[in-house]
């Protein structure tokens, strides 16, 4: 790896220490900054610097897919909170990858890109170009999947992608459930054009998770002379001179040290490091960056706007034999799509059978049991990222609003409604115990809304807040170039103008492969 450690080179007449100029400077080593550093540096006459706050460590628990709720508490993690959330009056943690690879090295490993529809409100929204047509080629071409329809699925991508080929037996009752409940088994849920129910896809390889930079910052890549690759460095501001960005200056062991970018400087720090970057650096909403002391750069609207997420809640049992697990595979491994009443945007509910007891950290549970997670994936509620302090070290006050939206209750209590029908089903009673949470006790409308209050868990798919777009409150235009600032590109979840119904780190990957080719064009 060219990695740059030790002191930078310091060039007389700076303030500072700097490197050797840069065709592209990418902050952010999570999915998008690792494809866009691969992508960008296959051209050997581009120099690209790629710079992330995390470690190069990969710690072990990182490689065992089971394992992925053990990296909460490691440096791994940005270890944030919410603001409290008007919904349940506390605040949630808000997990984010702080590694190589980001959030694709610590999450649960779910690879899955919802449905069409809900890409093609993009479009309805001014993304033109976003669909989910648009974006098929860059899902392709990202993955690799077998025995799958090759005219939606990748054959020859980084990733290799994938169900298990020994479930869960919770999973196999589960699915089967979901079908004595009357819904639909989908051939391939994973694929983007299905409602139904189906085995998720994962990214998984010879039994361990295979992260973006697994996949991406291979040593072959890694090796290239003109990719260099920064970690432990704390980006503190975006340079601007004559209203276009020139490069970024961050700190690391001591230094403060600045990185010139020649050609464009791309934030991939995802949904709330973007934002909160491009914030502390005086590009946002001016009387928010005035209040805080921060020198307004550009009076950008949008920014930090339209924060939003996925909430989750869970049906909780007991489980009447030792479950077997499979370190191995994914904890989340069969997945549903549902269209309620009310849904705008094709399905806007997710059912997940979890072969462990994942609930709330706050409510009491088994240790041997199973749970039937239940997720509003196209929710109306929207949030905010905002500066807590000028300086960026200072962790920003992230507020996805939970549940703001009575829409959104609504679709939660259908879905606890729907979760239970499916863990009650005939299939799983050899494995059914008793129900732990909620309990028999919440049926009405009353004790439901506390339920959901007090189960509430992040799915942490935050996104939104750059979003591509034309209107005054897009951040970004077409092409992701932030709007009214020269040499400068956002290209993670942050661009997303609403939600997509899955887990997001598949369509992140396809929203870095777009953007590295509308970078070279």
């Amino acid at each position: 790896m060219n990695q740059l450690s030790g002191s930078p080179t310091i060039i007389p007449g700076l303030h500072g220490p700097t490197h050797p100029p840069f065709d592209y400077v990418i902050v952010g080593a999570g999915t998008a900054g690792s494809v866009l550093a691969a992508r960008l540096s296959e051209d050997a006459h581009v120099h690209v610097l790629l710079v992330e706050a995390g470690s190069s460590d990969v710690l072990p628990a990182m490689a065992i897919p089971f394992a992925w709720p053990e990296l909460m508490g490691t440096a791994a993690n940005w270890g944030e909170s919410t603001v409290p959330q008007k919904f349940s009056q506390s605040s949630v943690p808000v997990p984010r990858g702080r590694a190589l690879g980001g959030s694709s090295a610590t999450n649960g490993l779910n690879f899955v890109r919802g449905h069409r529809a809900s890409y093609d409100a993009w479009v309805d929204q001014g993304a033109k170009g976003w669909g989910f047509d648009d974006l098929l080629p860059y899902f392709k071409r990202s993955e690799t999947t077998t025995g799958r329809d090759a005219e939606i699925r990748g054959t020859s991508g980084p990733l290799s992608v994938g169900p298990m080929s020994a479930p869960s037996p919770i999973a196999t009752a589960a699915l089967n459930g979901a079908t004595e409940m009357g819904y639909p088994r989908a051939q391939d849920i994973s694929s983007g054009v299905e409602i139904g129910f189906g085995l998720s896809d994962g990214n998984i390889k010879d039994g361990q998770r295979q992260s973006a930079s697994d996949a991406y910052l291979d040593q072959a890549t890694l090796d290239r002379p003109n990719l260099h690759v920064v970690t432990d460095a704390m980006v503190r501001r975006i340079l601007v001179a004559d209203g276009a960005a020139t490069g970024i200056e961050y700190l690391r062991g001591g230094y403060t040290v600045r990185a010139k970018a020649t050609r464009e400087v791309i934030l991939t720090a995802g949904a709330i490091g973007s934002a909160h970057l491009l914030l502390v650096s005086g590009i946002g909403p001016k009387e928010h960056l005035q209040d805080n002391g921060i020198d307004v750069v550009l009076d950008l609207p949008g920014v930090g706007e339209n924060l939003h997420d996925h909430p989750m809640s869970t049906v909780l049992y007991e489980s009447t034999a030792p479950l077997p697990h499979n370190q191995h595979n994914l904890m989340g491994q069969a997945i549903g799509l549902v269209e309620t009443p009310g849904a705008v945007a094709g399905p806007n509910l997710q059912i997940l059978a979890i072969t462990a007891p994942m609930r709330a950290q706050t409510l009491p549970g088994p240790d041997n049991g199973y749970a039937i997670a239940f997720s509003a994936v196209t929710p109306f509620s929207r949030g905010s990222v905002r500066v807590a302090d000028k300086s960026v070290s200072v962790s920003p006050l992230i507020d996805p609003n939970y549940l703001g939206d009575e829409r959104d209750v609504a679709v939660m209590e259908l879905g606890l409604e729907i979760a239970r029908s499916i863990g009650n089903a005939p299939a799983l009673a050899q494995w059914r115990g008793g129900e732990m949470q909620p309990g028999m006790a919440v049926g009405d409308s009353a004790s439901v809304r506390d339920y959901l209050a007090r189960s509430l868990v992040v799915y942490f798919h935050y996104a939104g807040t750059c979003r591509v777009g034309t209107d005054e409150m897009a951040v970004v235009d077409l092409h992701l170039r932030v709007r009214g600032i020269g040499g400068l590109r956002v290209a993670d979840a942050s661009i997303m103008p609403s939600p997509v119904s899955a887990n997001t780190n598949a369509t992140v990957y396809a929203i870095a492969e777009k953007a590295a080719d509308l970078i070279r064009s």
